[in-house]
């Protein structure tokens, strides 16, 4: 026999999703751009459609029954779903781009001079950048492949080492004339230490494995590692350098390692992309690209296979 198709009050069900994540009207109505008032309703419609109580209220708040919670964590997952699909009809331009999500730091310094040779071997292909730094889900985003550092495991994701994270002290070559000789680890108290509020604990690492004390040490502390190394550069101070992503200005002079000790962070930087959706071609030849350029294996395409252009689009489209 077949079964009743449910003519289901979707306006309702996306109100309660978003209310259910947030836990209160307020943050959906503002993530909705519409009222608390608008919501207590649409969640009301849907309690009656269901006939079940998916939140308490009291005069002041709201908080979501144990029917809720469950019901909440269910549908989530399907309007992210939902929205992905749609999103990938929309941007129909993704025939030629690949949505990266990549660290700023690791775009400005390790990337973006690599760049040029992959547009120049697949002009057609142009990369989008987001520099967003937060957990990894590909679920309900338009990500194609992201660079992260981490252990190798990601929800729903394939990974493949890119290079295993090594740190030093790293300085402008006038700061240390300045402040210098600095040839052991003690002469750091001295310095001005430049912190990145992502990599809020990276000294205390580094001061554990050199085993000295800076917790009374001067020190300034910027938004990311891509200020704190531009600080660096600049003459503001000492910071903890990602040495495989500074091998240019170290090697171009724009920044020294007084101490010349690398530390090993027991962390890699890997190349990842989504199991849940089959990944295209472009998405492909680019993984490949990074793979290629660290010295290893393809994971698509037999070796040379890859440098052939993709065929050429009808409408050309500018880096994002």
């Amino acid at each position: 026999m077949e079964t009743r198709r449910l003519n289901l009050p979707l306006n309702p069900l996306r109100a309660f999703a978003v209310a259910s994540r947030h836990k209160t009207f307020t943050a959906a109505a503002q993530e909705l751009g519409v009222s608390q008032v608008a919501i207590s309703r649409q969640i009301a419609i849907l309690e009656n459609y269901l006939n079940v109580s998916l939140f308490e209220r009291s005069t002041r708040s709201a908080k979501l029954t144990e029917i809720g919670r469950a019901f909440g964590s269910e549908i989530a997952g399907l309007f992210d779903d939902i929205e992905s699909a749609t999103q990938r009809i929309i941007n129909q331009e993704t025939q030629s781009t690949v949505n990266l999500r990549v660290y700023p730091t690791f775009a400005h310094y390790w990337l973006m001079p690599r760049l040029v040779e992959f547009t120049e071997r697949f002009p057609d292909i142009r990369i989008r950048f987001d520099t967003r730094v937060e957990p990894l889900d590909f679920r309900g985003t338009h990500l194609d492949v992201a660079v992260q550092l981490g252990n190798g495991s990601w929800r729903d994701a394939k990974s493949r080492k890119l290079f295993d994270e090594e740190v030093d002290v790293v300085c402008s070559a006038d700061y240390l004339r300045r402040h210098g000789p600095i040839t052991q680890p003690q002469d750091i108290a001295r310095c001005e230490l430049l912190h990145a509020r992502y990599r809020r604990r990276a000294w205390e690492h580094w001061a554990d494995a050199m085993e000295v004390d800076i917790s009374h040490h001067k020190r300034t502390e910027f938004e990311t590692s891509l200020l704190t190394f531009s600080a660096a550069e600049k003459g503001f101070g000492m910071a903890i350098g990602q040495l495989g992503l500074l091998e240019d200005p170290i090697r171009t002079g724009q920044l020294v390692r007084p101490l010349e000790r690398a530390i090993p962070t027991g962390s890699t930087f890997y190349v990842v992309w989504p199991t849940a959706i089959s990944v295209n071609v472009k998405t492909k030849r680019f993984i490949d690209w990074l793979l290629e350029q660290v010295g290893e294996a393809p994971e698509f395409f037999r070796a040379g296979e890859g440098a052939a252009p993709m065929p050429r689009m009808t409408r050309a489209k500018g880096m994002a």
